[in-house]
């Protein structure tokens, strides 16, 4: 009996497929990458056609020894690592390292984790597609060129330990013009007006006026005109209407309305759909294409008819975008009949999504009764217009529960019946600044600009959290006054109310933090072509051009890299100043001395003064909520004051507020205490600093179990814990914290050192290689 290795990236993949294959076969996982480029080094040889300096990191020395093993024994080795890119590069590596020949080495794909697509493959096999390997390698190559070469750049004129990323980066600035454009948004009001009628057979039908009031004062005499006009049914119109499904999921639109309906993240969503995959559940969820397999469309049909009847199986077939770039199917169910296939509720949830849509996408369009009666006056010049609709056929709305449309009845009324006014009501309204992006949202605007691909969202989406320059987050927005006038049913006075709402409320999403104003201001006046969004697309154009045989991907990235590497050389020129988007506000009068707003180590900062100057500089933070870009040179003068004085305690020590790193607070010898909402450091009383401080002492006090002399005892947030100052160790269970004396805590201290240093030298199996805990798409 000849013996078969099957090499995939995942040991979750490995077990699947190992379930489907004879003895034979040996399925092993190789974690995700085996090789990479180092990552203290840019490793990129750019005098020898940027041929990259691959190497095996530590960590995957021992798997790597296990797979040579397996492969020496083996007559046939099958690389079955993903059929996309990534995936390729994946297969070529492992060519490589483990010294695999051609003859015995087949490389198979497959989109799908079942017995039949596994066979198929095996049927099938072909040679390492060297095209699609040249495009992820020149993807890795210039990403490696940008940050390796912007980030230095960042670190010395605008911050230590900042990064930039050629897609990130992208990512980065339309989150940040978003921001702009909200900050700079002009509200304007208008009033809606909306009323009630009677029918003449005493049913309701409301309506609302077809035009917008602009102010008050004419929505007000509008009101006042209704009080004794006489109201008529002016056309009345019916049509039928349909609805039609949306096609089948890609990447993009899968975490798109997970995100809508589930509430997940777009990392979250990869990760559930990841281990669906992995598991057999389905197809493969890296894919751009909305295209089904003819044997999916005919289990698909018989799972409709047989579930909702023939009359709700329509075949419709998608046209994938033009450029989307894998043969993979759209993301599917491996067996659409399938309706429970994980205890795991996050990935069960998900898989519902996904059947729901695939099954929906090969149905009948829902068909609708839709109703529009005009409502008219001579006292208006506008028309009050009511619109209904009725389900007459739910189709595809079937398969999809959550996706429900509300009947809207009309009553039955005839052109020219005469109508009562009830009650009317004129509401302001305030247009909306545009809306911050949410990750999904973010995803939607990359994939309609064309910059990156499925395989990359994720973890952009990540990688731009990761490195601070974007927090998820909510807004509670603001307070405004909204005026309604109402006109009451049978009355002729209008009356007027105010109420207090809040506008521009944001939940879950992505904020630009101030670090990423600047880098994001850095690269756009420096590095125009890198944060370009025409340029970013072309990129991707390239690649795909790379993937297909038709530019060879050395080329390629030199074509980018001459006039890039002139870039960088320009602008090491630059000042600190210059390049952190530093602002100077004016002189201050006191001292004759330049008053500028920068960004410092700990963030945004006013300075008083430059290094060259004899005196040296005062500094003064920049309180949260106020920007470099907008604080004023009154304010700053204000801001350079501080440090205040407040008073003293009753021992007679002095009490100062300033703000700082995590906001306001007040200080009195190492005594540091957050000032409570409502206060600042100019506003807070003596009293108040007292309180704050005597309360952060008590908390102080009940935190520390006991102090034994370079080391303490503490309770924490995870439970009791000794510390150093410099590092922590959690107590053991059976230890009473109370009892320990020095020696004891000391040995606890080395302990976890000793574990720490074990845990280095063993390293971990990476799925995809050096720095990073899940395979890589990027």
């Amino acid at each position: 009996m000849s013996k078969q290795l099957v090499i995939v990236e995942s040991p979750a993949k490995a077990n699947t497929i190992a379930g489907f294959l004879g003895e034979e076969y040996t399925v092993l996982s190789s974690y995700g990458h085996v090789r990479d480029l180092p990552s203290k080094e840019m490793a990129i040889d750019t005098q020898n056609q940027f041929e990259p300096q691959y190497i095996v990191p530590d960590n995957k020395q021992p798997q790597i020894r296990k797979l040579k093993q397996a492969a020496q024994k083996a007559d046939t080795v099958w690389l079955a690592t993903d059929e996309d890119r990534e995936g390729e590069a994946i297969a070529w590596h492992l060519m490589q390292v483990l010294e695999l020949s051609q003859q015995s080495t087949k490389r198979i794909t497959f989109h799908e984790i079942t017995p039949q697509a596994i066979t198929e493959a095996m049927r099938n096999p072909r040679s390492i597609d060297q095209n699609l390997v040249d495009t992820q390698q020149a993807r890795r190559v210039l990403d490696r060129l940008v940050g390796y070469e912007i980030s230095p750049l960042l670190w010395r004129k605008v911050q230590p330990g900042l990064s930039a990323g050629r897609v990130q980066s992208v990512a980065v600035r339309l989150i940040v013009e978003r921001e702009r454009e909200i900050e700079d948004f002009e509200p304007e009001s208008t009033f809606k007006i909306s009323a009630t009628f009677s029918t003449q057979s005493g049913e309701e039908l409301p309506a609302e006026l077809a035009e917008t009031v602009r102010d008050a004062s004419t929505a007000r005499q509008l009101l006042e005109s209704m009080a004794d006009a006489q109201f008529t049914v002016g056309d009345v119109t019916e049509k039928p209407g349909t609805r039609n499904p949306a096609a089948p999921f890609t990447t993009s639109t899968l975490q798109q309305v997970a995100s809508r309906k589930l509430g997940y993240s777009v990392k979250q969503t990869m990760t559930l759909a990841q281990r669906l995959y992995e598991a057999g559940h389905i197809t493969y969820m890296r894919t751009d294409s909305v295209t089904l397999s003819g044997n999916a469309l005919g289990q698909i049909k018989r799972v409709v008819e047989q579930t909702f009847g023939a009359e709700y199986h329509q075949y419709r077939s998608y046209k994938s975008r033009s450029d989307a770039q894998e043969a993979h199917e759209a993301i599917r169910p491996t067996d659409v009949a399938a309706q429970s296939v994980s205890d795991d509720k996050g990935e069960q949830r998900l898989y519902e999504l996904i059947r729901g849509r695939t099954l929906a996408s090969q149905m009948a369009a829902a068909t609708l009764n839709k109703t529009a009666i005009t409502i008219q006056s001579p006292s208006l010049s506008s028309p009050f217009k009511a619109k209904g609709e009725v389900i007459t056929f739910p189709g595809w709305l079937k398969a999809h529960q959550d996706t429900a449309i509300t009947d809207i009845v009309l009553p039955t009324v005839e052109a020219g019946e005469a109508l009562t006014r009830n009650a009317v009501q004129a509401r302001q309204t305030f247009k909306r600044p545009p809306t911050r992006y949410s990750e999904a949202a973010l995803v939607r605007k990359l994939e309609a600009m064309g910059i990156g691909r499925p395989s990359t969202y994720a973890p952009t989406i990540s990688t731009i959290q990761d490195r601070g320059y974007v927090e998820k987050g909510n807004t509670p927005g603001s307070k405004r006054d909204v005026v309604t006038l109402s006109l009451e049913s049978g009355g002729s006075d209008v009356t007027e109310a105010e109420e207090t709402i809040m506008y521009g409320q944001d939940k879950n999403k992505l904020f630009p933090t101030q670090i990423a104003l600047l880098v994001n201001d850095f690269l756009t006046k420096q590095f125009d072509d890198i944060v370009d969004y025409d340029f970013t697309k072309e990129v991707e154009e390239a690649f795909d051009r790379v993937a297909r045989g038709k530019e060879a991907w050395n080329r390629m990235i030199a074509d980018f890299y001459g006039p890039f590497h002139e870039k960088v050389e320009a602008a090491g020129s630059l000042s600190r100043e210059q390049a952190s988007g530093a602002r100077e506000l004016g002189t201050d009068p006191d001292t004759g001395r330049p008053v500028i707003a920068r960004m410092g180590k700990y963030g945004p900062m006013l300075q008083l003064g430059r290094p060259e100057d004899e005196q040296k500089p005062k500094f003064a933070p920049i309180p949260n909520g106020e920007k470099i870009h907008s604080v004023t040179f009154e304010e700053a003068l204000r801001l350079l004051q501080l440090p205040r004085y407040v008073g003293t305690e009753e021992d007679g020590s002095e009490i100062y507020a300033n703000y700082g790193r995590y906001g306001p607070y007040v200080k009195s010898g190492d005594t540091f205490a957050a000032i409570p909402e409502g206060d600042d450091p100019f506003s807070v009383s003596q009293t108040t600093a007292r309180t704050a401080l005597t309360q952060q002492r008590e908390q102080k006090a009940k935190r520390t179990i006991a102090d034994l002399g370079g080391i303490k005892v503490l309770n924490g947030r995870f439970g009791p814990y000794v510390t150093n100052g410099s590092k922590n160790a959690k107590i053991p269970k059976n230890i009473t914290p109370q009892d320990l004396d020095r020696a004891q805590a000391q040995e606890i201290l080395d302990n976890v050192k000793k574990k720490s240093k074990t845990s280095k030298k063993s390293g971990s199996a990476s799925r995809s290689g050096p720095n990073q805990g899940t395979k890589s798409k990027q």
